[in-house]
Parts: C-alpha cells; sequence; structure tokens
C-alpha cells in the first residue's frame, strides 16, 4: 500500500505542477487585459485631462519676481535697441560707400 500511496501522491504533484502553470497563465492573461484597459483610458484621456495635467504641472514652476521680469525686459530692449543702431549705422556707411562708387 505504501507504493500506491506515493504514486498518489506524484500524481497529486504533478496535477499540481499543472494547475500552477494554468494559475500563471491565467494571471498573465489576467494582467495583460488590464494594461491595456489602463492604456486605453490614458489615450481616451480627452482635453480635460490635459488641461488638469497642464495645471498640476504649473503649480510646479517656480514663477519669477516682478522686480526680475522687470530688470530683464530692460535688458532685452536695450540689446535689440544697441543692435538697431549698429545695423543702421553698416547700412548707412554701405549706403556713402555705394554712393561713391555710382558717381
Amino acid at each position: 500500500m505504501a507504493k500506491s500511496e506515493t504514486n498518489s501522491t506524484k500524481e497529486e504533484k504533478t496535477l499540481t505542477k499543472k494547475e500552477l502553470k494554468e494559475q500563471q497563465k491565467q494571471e498573465k492573461l489576467k494582467n495583460k487585459k488590464l494594461k491595456d484597459k489602463k492604456e486605453k483610458k490614458e489615450k481616451k484621456g480627452g482635453l480635460f485631462r490635459k488641461l488638469k495635467e497642464a495645471w498640476s504641472e504649473l503649480k510646479k514652476v517656480t514663477w519669477p519676481t516682478f522686480a526680475n521680469v522687470v530688470k530683464k525686459t530692460g535688458v532685452v530692449i536695450l540689446v535689440a535697441l544697441i543692435f538697431t543702431v549698429v545695423l543702421f549705422g553698416i547700412d548707412y556707411v554701405l549706403g556713402l560707400l555705394y554712393n561713391l562708387f555710382i558717381s
């Protein structure tokens, strides 16, 4: 009787291994389905969700102070004026040279 008991335990072990493999397959399928649903849900997001995400990102931004904005704007305007004067100067000189060669 001992042999028949060991045979039945071996069969039980093999059955449990098969069952475990089947369970693993089912879990993989379930995880894949959940992942697919999640991806579809992310794709559906829509305009409202995108706006909500953008708003949350804007909350993370460190905004400059008003004084910094005024200073940097002044620097940009000053640089633009300097380049304008330099370009008009070069244009004027080249225009004089052109008139000298023509006349």
